[in-house]
């Protein structure tokens, strides 16, 4: 039997996918049934890497980012919304010139990962058509890059976000994990923008608490006028009150001298001594009351008695 000689042909281009080699060509004829098996193990396609996961499930253990970040659920979901509709790949490119790639879309499932069924919500954002993206392990083919983003609440008012990135080809279908750039930049974009929608809650928290503070003050303001405009009117009432009171026991108490010839006496006898005489109309305010006498004071303080018919009361 003659010796069989093998030797590799040379590459025709030398960006060929990866596992799949180019065939090798005999040289020899003597056994054409060793040329027929070896062309038939080369033509067969390479084991892809997911055909090992469980269908649906995609590389989520040992592969991607996890996180707890210290926000609530819902702010967190806000901005990993906002990242997953960003349109951009963060942490990866295809062309040297141009290192970010841009047209990304978001979706609520993907083809490569299968429906999220466990806790929490999943998010998808996916680019069709890279060409060999750089970070994705052996890339070197057309295919779809896709990060998922897995949201879960936890009790302690903190939040669980998990990123897994991978390019998967269109031809072989063969996929590519993230060497970790690419989920590292998702999460970069995400506190970044956490931070900024927590500073923005801060801020608007503190302007919410200079309105209700400068609310409050102008409230005590307007109730401390509301309190002084009732000590004044109390005042002014009580004043109202006072002069009526006072010009009531002017009625009462005080009376006019009726007439002429009349004389304040030391005492209530006719016989005791004059002390003056009073001018018709004027006042002398009552200090003593008996049958027939007033005790009176006059205006100028003097003190003495007047018979009840010689005064009257002021109309």
């Amino acid at each position: 039997m003659m010796p069989i000689s093998i030797s590799p042909v040379r590459r025709r281009n030398r960006r060929f996918r990866r596992g799949v080699p180019r065939p090798l060509a005999l040289r020899s004829k003597a056994a054409p049934w060793v040329a027929s098996v070896l062309l038939l193990a080369l033509a067969l396609p390479a084991k892809s890497d997911a055909a090992a996961l469980p269908p649906g499930a995609g590389p989520q253990e040992g592969a991607g980012i996890e996180v707890i970040l210290d926000a609530p659920m819902a702010d967190v979901l806000q901005v990993v919304e906002d990242v997953a509709n960003d349109q951009v790949i963060h942490g990866t490119y295809v062309y040297e010139k141009e290192k970010t790639l841009t047209g990304a879309v978001a979706a609520n499932s993907s083809a490569h990962f299968g429906p999220w069924k466990g806790p929490g919500k999943a998010l998808y954002k996916v680019y069709a058509g890279a060409l060999a993206p750089r970070n994705f392990k052996h890339s070197s083919d057309i295919g779809t890059i896709t990060v998922r983003y897995l949201v879960q609440e936890r009790k302690d008012s903190k939040t669980r976000v998990q990123i897994d990135a991978v390019f998967v080809e269109d031809g072989r279908r063969t996929v590519h994990e993230s060497d970790g750039t690419v989920e590292s930049s998702e999460l970069k974009e995400i506190r970044t923008q956490l931070q900024q929608l927590q500073l923005a809650q801060q801020q608007a928290a503190e302007a919410e608490k200079q309105r209700n503070d400068r609310r409050a003050a102008e409230a005590a303001q307007e109730k401390q006028r509301q309190e002084e405009r009732a000590r004044l009117l109390a005042a002014e009432s009580s004043a109202n009150s006072l002069e009526e009171h006072v010009s009531q026991l002017r009625h009462e108490l005080v009376r006019l001298v009726a007439g002429r010839g009349v004389e304040l006496k030391s005492a209530p006898f006719h016989s005791a001594v004059t002390l003056q005489p009073m001018p018709p109309d004027s006042e002398v305010l009552i200090l003593i009351v008996t049958p027939y006498w007033y005790g009176v004071e006059t205006g100028a303080g003097r003190r003495g008695w007047l018979r009840r018919d010689q005064v009257k009361p002021i109309s």
